[in-house]
C-alpha cells in the first residue's frame, strides 16, 4: 500500500521562488502530480532547467505545523523525489511534530522494543514473553 501525502514544493531561483504542489509517496520517496502555481511552464520552461535555478525544497504541513525537507530533481527525467535517508528523517520529524511521538519511541516501536517508561507487555503467566 502506498501512502501519498500532499506537499508544497519550492524551486529556488536567483531572484524568484516558484511554488507548486505535489503528492509525496511515503514508501518510495517519489513526488507525483506536480502542479505549478502562478508559473507558466510553457512560456518559461521548467524551473530546474533554468540557468538561475539553485535548489528545491518541500514542506509537509498538518494543522499549522510544518516539516521542511530537501527535494532532489532528476534533470534527465524531470522526476522530483526525496532520498531514502531524507524520507526517514521526514517520517521521524513528522511523527514528533504532528503526533508528539519522539524519534526514539518511533524507532523502538518499529523494532518491537519496549520503551522505558512505557507500560510493560506481559504474556501468559506475566513473564513478559508473548510466546
Amino acid at each position: 500500500m502506498d501512502l501519498k501525502v500532499p506537499i508544497t514544493i519550492t524551486d529556488e531561483l536567483s531572484d524568484e521562488v516558484v511554488v507548486s504542489t505535489g503528492l509525496l509517496n511515503l514508501a518510495s520517496g517519489e513526488i507525483h502530480r506536480v502542479e505549478y502555481q502562478d508559473y507558466d511552464v510553457l512560456a518559461r520552461g521548467l524551473p530546474w532547467e533554468r540557468d538561475d535555478y539553485e535548489f528545491t525544497s518541500g514542506v509537509l504541513s498538518n494543522e499549522g505545523k510544518d516539516v521542511e525537507f530537501r527535494v532532489d530533481v532528476n534533470r534527465t527525467t524531470g522526476q522530483y523525489s526525496v532520498s531514502a535517508s531524507e524520507l526517514l528523517e521526514i517520517k521521524v520529524r513528522a511523527a514528533a511534530l504532528f503526533a508528539g511521538v519522539s524519534g526514539k519511541d518511533l524507532l523502538a516501536s518499529a523494532e518491537g522494543r519496549v520503551v522505558p517508561g512505557a507500560a510493560a507487555k506481559r504474556g501468559p503467566g506475566g513473564s513478559g514473553h508473548l510466546h
